[in-house]
Formats: structure tokens, C-alpha cells, sequence
């Protein structure tokens, strides 16, 4: 897919749409990935995990960029919901990356 294009000699660059695949960092030391979606102060994820252990030697940013790693451990948690104020962070995920881990 084209990234950018020239009109009359200015240069146009395709802005990044924001992952439906996030992973949510919680109040408390949980932290999710799945699909997300807001329904008022409601964020609800879904087909996604907690991320039990990261697995990771470049931190939570490379777990968003690689998908799951040898020693990620993931628990399945099909549907889950906070409320938006719950959340300390969230990290847009590689979609193509994690879409085989989340339904």
C-alpha cells in the first residue's frame, strides 16, 4: 500500500490509523491485549488474554510489535470491560502479529 503521495509538488503521507489490537495496561499490575471497543466510560476488550508473563528481552513495547514470543504466557479471557480511568496505558499492537492469538 502506498504510504505517500505527491500532488503538485507536495507530498501527502498516509497518517496511521490507531490498532483495534491494544494492549491495556491496568490499574493494579494487570495487563490485557485484545480487541477493543468503547461503549461510554466503558472500555471493553475482547477474544483477547492477560498477559501473565511478558516473555519479552526489550520490554512490553516489543510484545506489541512482535505478537507473542517462545516464554509469553498468555490466559485466555474471552470478554472483559474497565472502566476508562482504569486504565494507566494503552499500546497499539501489530495487528497482523496477534490476529492468529485473538479471536
Amino acid at each position: 500500500m502506498e504510504e505517500s503521495l505527491v500532488v503538485n509538488g507536495v507530498k501527502y503521507v498516509r497518517e496511521k490509523q490507531p490498532s483495534e489490537i491494544k494492549i491495556l495496561i491496568l490499574q493494579r499490575g494487570w495487563v490485557v491485549v485484545g480487541r477493543i471497543t468503547r461503549e461510554g466510560s466503558q472500555v471493553i476488550f475482547s477474544g483477547g488474554a492477560v498477559i501473565r508473563r511478558w516473555g519479552t528481552t526489550n520490554g512490553i513495547g516489543e510484545l506489541a510489535q512482535s505478537g507473542p514470543l517462545p516464554d509469553t504466557v498468555l490466559d485466555p479471557l474471552e470478554r472483559g470491560s474497565v472502566h476508562e480511568l482504569a486504565i494507566v496505558a494503552e499500546i497499539d499492537c501489530e495487528v497482523n502479529k496477534w490476529s492468529q492469538h485473538i479471536r
